[in-house]
């Protein structure tokens, strides 16, 4: 019965090693540590009704009692005012400024910035109103400059006194070897010429001859004036002075001599070259200019 009993039993073979398996994680190198990430979560829709109130920034739809958006919390009511055209006294006082959102950092005002904006500002308002006071001189300037020369002669010419043979008419009469002289010796200070115009008139230029004429070699035999002072009278009776300064030369010297509106310029004598007791200041000639009548401007 026995070896019956074992001629029933299977063969059995011996059970192998198995090898052992890999570790999980493989060995490195020791590191330096790095922080986790923080865990940031992605924006999704708005759990909730479908059929919501729709973000106005990015049509997500909200529950009605929302005021910020669950996507991307912006506020769910948007301000318009920000894109409306603001008044220039609103800007410079910087009324109704938009309010920053949520993670934007305002600009910080301080005390000495304002005071620089101000001051800035209030310069810049000073030269718009100078300019504005100052654009139609400007104008009148630049026309002046461009404009075309003409004689202009006086319709009336008096002095305070003149050298018989030697009236005031002669230093307006066009000819330089004609001249006018006070009848006083050496400088002559305080004698006067007056031009007189019956109509007011704008005067660009002026050109003084020194002397008894044009030719050098006839300086020495009169003082030549040095120093004047031109008073000018307007049409509305104001009076404005002009210090003009001549050379010791021959020929006529031109000065510019820009003013409008003229009634009458006197020209009062303050000093003189080369004056003494057996000399009197002469004037051979005295010359306006202003525009000519072919200045289309």
């Amino acid at each position: 019965m026995t070896s019956r009993a074992r001629s029933l039993l299977v063969p059995v073979a011996e059970p192998e090693e198995r090898p052992t398996p890999p570790p999980a994680v493989a060995p490195v190198l020791p590191g330096r540590p790095v922080a986790d990430r923080p865990q940031v979560r992605a924006p999704g829709p708005e759990l909730g009704d479908e059929n919501g109130v729709p973000c106005p920034w990015c049509s997500t739809p909200n529950r009605p009692d929302r005021h910020f958006c669950g996507r991307c919390a912006m506020p769910m009511t948007r301000q318009e005012q920000a894109s409306e055209h603001r008044p220039w006294w609103r800007r410079l006082l910087n009324r109704d400024q938009e309010t920053p959102w949520a993670g934007d950092r305002p600009r910080l005002r301080r005390t000495f910035d304002r005071i620089v904006t101000w001051v800035m500002a209030a310069a810049v308002l000073a030269l718009l109103i100078v300019a504005g006071v100052n654009t139609p001189d400007a104008i009148q300037a630049t026309r002046d400059h461009f404009a075309k020369r003409a004689p202009v002669a006086p319709d009336q010419v008096v002095a305070s006194r003149s050298y018989p043979g030697h009236k005031p008419e002669l230093a307006f009469d066009k000819i330089n070897n004609s001249w006018w002289g006070p009848g006083v010796s050496r400088s002559g200070q305080g004698e006067w010429i007056e031009a007189r115009f019956a109509e007011p008139t704008r005067l660009l230029d002026l050109v003084i001859t020194s002397g008894t004429s044009v030719r050098a070699d006839q300086l020495s035999q009169s003082a030549l004036p040095h120093r004047i002072k031109a008073t000018i009278t307007r049409k509305d009776g104001t009076t404005t002075t002009r210090d003009l300064v001549l050379d010791q030369s021959a020929g006529g010297q031109r000065r510019a001599f820009r003013v409008g509106e003229v009634t009458k310029v006197r020209f009062t004598i303050e000093s003189a070259y080369g004056a003494s007791a057996a000399k009197q200041v002469a004037i051979a000639e005295i010359e306006f200019f202003g525009r000519s009548s072919t200045n289309t401007s």
